[in-house]
């Protein structure tokens, strides 16, 4: 047992073998899109129609939901933020992690320790060991009370490798979970929005209806006077019988937007009730702060997740390294072994202590293929750590150029949505001195109902994309404590 001590000290100064990890370097690019990022977008004279501004390098601020500025908002995200199976179960799977974490620390960082006591009935028969012209005794009863401890050296860091592996898996589920958060508040924003903006589309066009159903019995009553031909008649049914065909669509739009926001919220689809929230009270986040790329690895939790999992691959190629090596494993044992099982308490009468040593020699090259097979899990990762950046400065430049072009179209609709109101206000003017017709007066509201429902299409845009965007830029969602901490 002279070599125990200097297994000891091996196992003290000894460096554990494979690679140690370094987090990859951040994107070199400072730009999300080709051309320059303009430092606002542009603005119109309408609701959800203000000019935003992207301040590049600033902080992320915390629950950026609150920017809408809609307290029937915020109560939904919340809500879901607590009650989603979502993150329920994420938080069961970093549970679980960290349990997994701490039974390997146990067994690998601290000696096995049992205690056995058993008994047995036997009978010896000399003759069997050679032993002739003795006696054959009777059957006796054994007692036997021991216990065993027993500990592997980490000589060449196999088991600090699995533990690195095991941390990182924590890591990957903190992150996993972070990333839920921020999944759930950001579909939870975007099917609201688009939920309020489908409950003003289906009440403008109800309204597009009734005007046009009016204008087409005004025209019928003409056709009947032989004021419009037969043709005429048959277009306003036709542009009639359009609009309401519009209706059904968008009704089952609704209500499956009400359905997939009471899941988002841990409720039955038969339990969406989501009237408090309408269109109008929203209001448009003006300062936008964007991220750089350089340090968009650090705030979104998807990328961190990545990085764990490259992490985790680099442990696991110095646990493949390290089975190559000698595993040494120490254990000694000390008991009573009686006939008598109330002698057992009398004394310690057994005893040992070995030094087990296991060199792999030949095993088919399956340990070669094993840290092998291990570095390309190395590579695949890494490669996959590449993709999940490149996705997430697409989805932002993505969302940097939506945001632009949304506010370029809601200012052309709102021209025109401006416009089809004068033309109702000159409409309504001539019609109260009998300059036109009802069915003329009628007309201009239909124009004016058109324009106004393709205008709240562009104002939803406006707010689902800058939704979208906060949601690419990882912000906003309280973050678990590091794994590391444990």
């Amino acid at each position: 047992m002279k070599a125990l001590p200097v297994i000891c000290v091996l196992t003290l100064t000894g460096c554990a073998v494979g690679p140690d990890f370094h987090a990859p370097a951040a994107p070199e690019t400072q730009t999300y899109t080709r051309d320059a990022l303009s430092e606002h977008t542009v603005s119109s004279d309408a609701p959800a129609g203000a000019a935003q501004k992207f301040s590049l390098g600033q902080d992320q601020a915390p629950m950026w939901w609150h920017q809408f500025q809609s307290d029937a908002l915020n109560r939904l995200v919340d809500e879901a933020l607590r009650q989603s199976p979502t993150l329920a179960q994420a938080r069961a799977k970093l549970i679980g992690a960290r349990e997994n974490y701490t039974a390997l620390a146990g067994v690998t960082q601290f000696p096995g320790i049992d205690a056995t006591l058993s008994g047995a009935r036997q009978k010896v028969d000399p003759a069997a060991f050679g032993i002739a012209h003795v006696e054959n005794p009777g059957p006796f009863s054994l007692f036997n009370a021991s216990v065993s401890v027993s500990y592997a050296f980490d000589i060449f860091g196999g088991n600090r490798r699995a533990l690195e592996a095991s941390m990182a898996q924590v890591d990957y589920q903190s992150y996993e979970l972070d990333a839920a958060r921020l999944s759930i508040a950001g579909n939870v924003v975007s099917t609201a929005v688009r939920r309020a903006s489908l409950q003003q589309q289906v009440a403008l066009t109800q309204r597009l209806a009734d005007a046009q159903a009016h204008q087409l019995s005004i025209m019928e009553a003409r056709f009947s006077a032989g004021g419009v031909s037969q043709l005429d008649v048959r277009s306003q049914r036709t542009l009639l019988a359009q609009t309401r065909a519009s209706l059904p669509p968008l009704a089952t739009q609704l209500a499956a937007a009400d359905h997939q926001l009471a899941i988002l919220l841990g409720r039955a689809p038969s339990e969406a009730d989501f009237d408090e929230l309408t269109f109008g009270e929203l209001h448009l986040p003006v300062d936008i702060p964007v991220t750089l790329p350089s340090t968009l690895a650090r705030a979104r939790p998807d990328i961190q997740a990545s990085e764990a999992l490259l992490h985790k691959a680099s442990a696991n190629v110095g646990v493949a390294t390290a089975n190559l090596y000698p595993q040494f494993m120490v254990s000694a044992g000390i008991g009573s072994e009686r006939t008598r099982i109330g002698d057992i308490v009398n004394g310690l009468n057994i005893w040992n202590i070995g030094l087990n040593l296991t060199q792999p020699i030949f095993h088919g090259g399956e340990l070669h293929a094993k840290k092998r097979a291990a570095q390309a899990a190395y590579d695949a990762a890494f490669a996959n750590y590449r993709q999940t950046v490149l996705q997430a400065l697409q989805q932002v430049a993505d969302s940097l150029s939506a945001m632009q072009n949304d506010a370029q179209e809601l200012q052309a609709r709102a021209e025109a949505a401006q416009e089809a109101q004068a033309s109702l206000d000159v409409a309504t003017r001539q019609y109260a001195a009998g300059g036109i017709s009802q069915f003329g007066l009628l007309d201009a509201q239909r124009q004016a109902l058109t324009t106004a429902i393709d205008q709240t299409r562009a104002q939803a845009n406006r707010f689902t994309d800058t939704a979208a965007l906060f949601q690419a830029l990882g912000s906003g969602v309280t973050q678990t404590s590091s794994a590391s901490s444990l």
